[in-house]
């Protein structure tokens, strides 16, 4: 059987975000950091154990100990307390590469992130439907943990 490949518009992938944050930028960068590694859940809240190395070149990763994981991207770019990009194929085990900006900036008296995430690739239609409301709640318990402190 030979499948007939996809039309371009369905291989990729163009998602905008954003959440004002009644923190400081430094404090938001830092509960962004917490949130994306070690605080990360999934939509129902249940524990997602990520790492994520916080310099250019580290990794983020599902860390399932014992050396199991599922390797998610690479940091391509960091400037503290402003952007943190990640590069990789993020969840999928199909042909698929993502690039996740945020990009934080002092508004209305707070912090502004701003996430874009595009990829290119075999996109799971499930997956795809998911997307949305996954990095917007990653952006609010952002907002939560950061408003917090």
């Amino acid at each position: 059987m030979i499948a007939t490949a996809p039309g371009i518009e369905n291989m990729t992938l163009d998602i905008k975000q954003e959440i004002h944050v009644n923190a400081p930028l430094e404090t938001t960068f830092a509960a962004l950091l917490d949130q994306m590694g070690p605080r990360n859940a999934r939509g129902e809240g249940q524990p997602m154990p990520m790492k994520l190395e916080a310099w250019p070149g580290g990794r983020w990763y599902r860390d399932l100990g014992d050396n199991n994981g599922h390797f998610w991207g690479h940091v391509q770019a960091i400037k503290r307390p402003t952007l943190l990009e990640i590069s990789g194929p993020l969840f999928a085990s199909y042909p698929f590469l993502s690039n996740v900006q945020y990009r934080l900036s002092e508004a209305d008296g707070g912090t502004l992130i701003s996430l874009r995430h595009t990829a290119l690739g075999l996109i799971e239609e499930q997956h795809r439907e998911g997307l949305g409301q996954g990095w917007a709640s990653i952006l609010e318990q952002t907002r939560k943990r950061a408003e917090a402190q």
